[in-house]
C-alpha cells in the first residue's frame, strides 16, 4: 500500500479488510484497478469471474506479499458474427439461438 499511497498519478479510493464487503465495495467505488492479497494469486476468488464479468474494464492484480508473487487478470470481450437467413423462419431462429459462450445481456 506505501509503494502504491507513493505514486502522485494512482487514488487509493477504498480498501475492504474482510472478503465479504467486496463486492459491496467495488460496486460504490468502481475502480480501475483491483488489488487482492491472495496466499494463492493463481487461484483467485470465486468473486474474481463475476466481478470481471460485470465491471470489464476493470483488472484484478492479486498478490502474494510473503511469496513474492502476482498475477493479473482482466476479462475481454470476444464478439462473434454468422450469417442469417433474411426469411421470417430465419430471424426467429437466430433470436432464439443459444450462444456458445455466456452474455451479460438479457432478452
Amino acid at each position: 500500500m506505501a509503494t502504491i499511497a507513493d505514486q502522485s498519478d494512482i487514488e487509493i479510493v477504498g480498501e475492504v479488510v474482510k472478503d465479504e464487503d467486496l463486492n459491496e465495495a467495488v460496486e460504490q467505488t468502481q475502480p480501475d484497478v483491483l488489488i487482492l492479497a491472495l496466499e494463492e494469486p493463481e487461484r483467485p476468488l470465486g468473486q474474481c469471474g463475476f466481478l470481471l464479468g460485470r465491471y470489464p474494464r476493470m483488472r484484478i492484480l492479486a498478490l502474494a506479499p510473503e511469496q513474492n508473487r502476482g498475477v493479473y487478470y482482466w476479462a475481454m470481450i470476444d464478439i462473434r458474427n454468422r450469417p442469417v437467413e433474411s426469411s421470417e423462419a430465419g430471424v426467429l431462429s437466430a433470436i432464439r439461438e443459444k450462444p456458445g459462450l455466456v452474455g451479460l445481456g438479457r432478452m
